[in-house]
Parts: C-alpha cells; sequence; structure tokens
C-alpha cells in the first residue's frame, strides 16, 4: 500500500488572475499558503485484478476504467494505463469549501499514481500535469494556483506568465513573523457550500470586460505589495491589503458573494477584524480574517459561526507510507 497527503490551501490575493483568459494577456499573480489539512490518498492491488475499486464519497467497483464515474479519476487512470486497484480517498475538509480540494485531489492522486508506478515526479511536474487534466482535458473552468499551492506547499507568490510557465517564489520572512501571521487569522465556516465551477465559468466569461480585467491588474499589485509588505517582517498591512483584495473580488461574478455573506463579513469587521475575505471562488465555505488575538474573543462571539483552527504547511504533496510491496 501507498498512501499520499496533499495539503489544501488558503488563498490570501491575486486569486482570478490565474486563469488563462487574463494571465496570458497581462500576467498574474496569486499569494496563497499550504495549510495543515489534507487529502489522502491511498493505494494497493485489488484483491480481484480484473476490477478497479474507487471509495471517495461514492463507491465504485469496475470491470473497466472507461467505466468510471468519477471524471477525475477515470481521466486519470485512463492516461497512466493503471488498473486493477483499490484506490482510497480522504480529506479533512469537504469539497465545495473554498479550499482548492479538487485540485488538491488531482495532485495527490497523481503522486499516488506514479508512486505506483515507480516513477518519481517533481513537484511542480505534478501541478503542471495537473493543469493539464483539470484545465485541457477536463475542461473546467478554473485557474491553476490550487495545483501549485498543493503540489509544492508554503507561503508562495505564485506568478503565471504569459508564455503559460509558473514560477513558485516563497515568501522569506523571520520565524515570529510567521507566528505572528499564522496567530492572527482566523477562519470560520459559513455552513453554505458552493458549485466553484458555476462561479468560475461566469468570472472567466466577463474577464474580457474593462472593469473587470482593472478589478484582477490592482488584486496583482495587491499580491505583489503583500508580499513586499511580509519581507520586510510587517503584518501591519495585512488586514487592509485583505479586504481592498476583496471588495475587488466581489465584482468579478454575482455568485461570489451575496447578502448573507456580506452581512457576516461587515460583522467581522465591526467586531475586531482589520479585512478578511471568503476562500475559494465564492458563494460559501469559509471566511477568513486578519484579526489581533487580543480581539479574537469579542470576534468569535459576534460570529457565533464554528472556527476552524488551522497552521501553515510547507512540505507539499508528500508520500506518508510506503508498504510492502507484492505485486
Amino acid at each position: 500500500m501507498i498512501i499520499t497527503k496533499t495539503p489544501f490551501r488558503v488563498s490570501f490575493c491575486g486569486g482570478g488572475s490565474d486563469m488563462a483568459d487574463f494571465y496570458r494577456k497581462h500576467g498574474g499573480c496569486v499569494l496563497s499558503t499550504s495549510i495543515n489539512k489534507y487529502m489522502y490518498i491511498s493505494i494497493h492491488p485489488y484483491f480481484n485484478e480484473n476490477q478497479t475499486a474507487l471509495k471517495y464519497s461514492q463507491n465504485e467497483i469496475v470491470d473497466d476504467v472507461s467505466q468510471i464515474q468519477h471524471r477525475i479519476m477515470k481521466q486519470v487512470l485512463t492516461d497512466m494505463e493503471v488498473s486493477g486497484v483499490e484506490i482510497v480517498s480522504t480529506a479533512d475538509v469537504p469539497s465545495g469549501t473554498g479550499l482548492g480540494s479538487s485540485s488538491a485531489f488531482t495532485v495527490g492522486l497523481l503522486h499516488t499514481l506514479n508512486c505506483y508506478k515507480g516513477k518519481y515526479v517533481s513537484q511542480t511536474k505534478l501541478a503542471e500535469e495537473a493543469c493539464k487534466v483539470e484545465i485541457e482535458k477536463l475542461g473546467a473552468p478554473i485557474g491553476k494556483q490550487d495545483q501549485y499551492a498543493a503540489a509544492c506547499g508554503g507561503l508562495n507568490l505564485i506568478t503565471f506568465h504569459q508564455n503559460d510557465m509558473v514560477t513558485v517564489e516563497p515568501i522569506i520572512m523571520n520565524k515570529d513573523t510567521y507566528h505572528v501571521l499564522e496567530d492572527n487569522l482566523v477562519m470560520f465556516y459559513t455552513g453554505i457550500t458552493h458549485d466553484a465551477n458555476k462561479i468560475l465559468a461566469e468570472q472567466k466569461q466577463s474577464i474580457s470586460q474593462a472593469d473587470k480585467t482593472n478589478n484582477l491588474i490592482q488584486m496583482c499589485n495587491l499580491a505583489r505589495e503583500m508580499k513586499a509588505s511580509l519581507e520586510k517582517n510587517d503584518t501591519s498591512e495585512f488586514g487592509r491589503i485583505l479586504n481592498e483584495g476583496w471588495h475587488l473580488k466581489r465584482q468579478l461574478a454575482s455568485g461570489i458573494s451575496g447578502q448573507v455573506i456580506d452581512e457576516m463579513y461587515e460583522r467581522a469587521i465591526k467586531n475586531g477584524a482589520a479585512g478578511g475575505k471568503l476562500l475559494g471562488a465564492g458563494g460559501g465555505g469559509f471566511l477568513l480574517f486578519y484579526c489581533e488575538k487580543e480581539k479574537q474573543p469579542a470576534l468569535e462571539e459576534a460570529m457565533g459561526l464554528r472556527r476552524f483552527d488551522f497552521r501553515f504547511e510547507y512540505d507539499g504533496t508528500s508520500v506518508v507510507y510506503i508498504g510492502d510491496r507484492y505485486w
């Protein structure tokens, strides 16, 4: 048996600029971090070697991989010519919550299958291959940030170049600054799930509009400003930048926010948060805020939502177990 774990991510600024319709014209960048919440995928030979068994939110047992219902599993297993195995995926956080679970799954699955076949593939190559699977082969209306965040791990500025190249640049800060930033970030679960693809499809269609393009350019500038501030070991501007970025992002598509989310956000600002954003494509999931530690009890009381604690993660996708091989 082989088991991999692949982290989820929290995107702070620049989301949307990782879509090809934008970055091929203007270049894009996102500042994000992987977190210590994971997608786990295990693989081992199936007892009946003529069948393939899959266990995720559903169970499938098929005689041929062409019969698989899970689109990502079907595509990857077909591409890599793997069958006669049992694959199980479990996650710390459900899908539809804005933490990049779909791309973490794709990266983790590719990593697991490559390990099963005895092949070493670098983290950046796994991210690149995951992008091909999700965007090119399956036609998902998404960008590239989630795949690189999940594969490479860490707190990074991820830059999307006009020639389709991607660079991952770690944010260099002293240890105390990392701890201050972690301690002052508070995440709440809204209890609302969303269809990211539907929101992103609308956003993709509107990117060419002048006002949306200008918003994305400003969001990229904010991501670079955030990077510069952090590398000076200064977190004082983090909340302000989050707030400015959120107000720009929420104008990109109609489904990104709504009355309920807006009311939650305003309540947080009135009760100690310096700034924040809804994670992922929008519509639901997790709200993230920058709030100084001494103000957090009042913020929690005012929000009345489940707090979801997390820490930064630095390893990216990794193998956590390799058992005896009998195949």
